[in-house]
């Protein structure tokens, strides 16, 4: 009887924290929106994404969890889990010669299955 009442509580600790997800991709929840300079969009713009943080990591693409590169009109689309993420958007403006790099980011908070819209909006450095 104890043999099976442990096993029953090992089994049932496997199957919460697996069903637990938070802070990171592959959710039912969405992010997307444009990488915009000067409301015009930035085709190809990596974006960046670092799990469970608020604040700005800095610009080294290395202290991020993992990206995603946007379409050739600047639009991105990230599924998540819930949880608190920090965005950063990196491209170049071909328009302004000679081509900038421009850059910059956001912060969000996504709820279970919450679907968000959300336009980066990025400077010259």
């Amino acid at each position: 009887m104890k043999l099976s009442a442990k096993l029953f509580l090992f089994i049932s600790l496997i199957i919460l924290s697996g069903s637990c997800k938070k802070n990171q991709t592959g959710g039912k929840s969405t992010l997307k929106g444009t990488v915009k300079h000067h409301n015009k969009p930035i085709p190809d713009a990596y974006v960046y994404i670092k799990f469970n943080s608020s604040e700005f990591p800095g610009k080294e693409y290395t202290s991020y969890d993992t990206y995603v590169q946007a379409d050739s009109y600047g639009n991105y689309s990230i599924s998540f889990f819930k949880g608190t993420y920090y965005i950063f958007a990196v491209g170049r403006d071909l328009d302004v010669p000679p081509p900038y790099e421009v850059s910059g980011g956001l912060s969000i908070t996504v709820k279970n299955k919450e679907n968000l819209i959300r336009d980066i909006a990025v400077t010259e450095d």
